[in-house]
């Protein structure tokens, strides 16, 4: 039985880490999700390169899930960014269409997404792409290295200004 589960096998919600000063629980964001603007730098590297780097990112918040960074498509290297097949779809942003992400010899497959046609409300996504930070050589925020949400579907940016515990990995599907 995981630490989520209860006795009758039913799934409850975890128990919150209290946030310090400084730092945001991942259980006060809303749901639905809201979209934040940042201003930080946002420095992602892939092969070795820098392929993106802005202060002019957005990041969208959810309960249980650390935020999503996504930056503007004009922050990416030229080439880096490779339309490829197949979409999914979320029941708040619309219908994701994907990218593989190449840069200095490597190909991550569908390592980052869009929403061309987003949802009401989610509007400012439509020029912009996340990526899954798991598969980049780095990504960082005002010089700190994020670590990722766990799990091989979200792409959640984890920083010491973050707290949880979050979605994605064992045990966590009945959040």
């Amino acid at each position: 039985m995981s630490p989520a589960q209860g006795s009758s096998g039913f799934f409850r919600r975890p128990q919150p880490i209290k946030p310090k000063a400084g730092q945001e629980s991942v259980w006060e964001y809303p749901r639905p999700p809201r979209i934040e603007p940042r201003t930080e730098r946002v420095i992602v590297r892939l092969g070795g390169q820098v392929i993106a780097d802005t202060t002019d990112a957005v990041r969208v918040l959810e309960t249980s899930h650390p935020p999503v960074y996504y930056l503007p498509s004009d922050s990416f290297t030229a080439g880096v960014l490779v339309p490829a097949e197949g979409t999914s779809f979320c029941e708040f942003k619309g219908e994701a269409h994907y990218f593989d992400v190449v840069a200095g010899g490597v190909v991550v497959p569908r390592g980052g997404w869009t929403y061309p046609e987003p949802a009401r409300g989610f509007e400012a996504l439509n020029t912009r792409v996340a990526l899954y930070p798991a598969h980049m050589d780095s990504c960082e925020v005002n010089g700190e290295q994020v670590t990722f949400q766990e799990g091989d579907f979200y792409g959640g940016w984890i920083t010491t200004q973050i707290v949880g515990p979050f979605k994605g990995g064992p045990g966590t599907a009945g959040w």
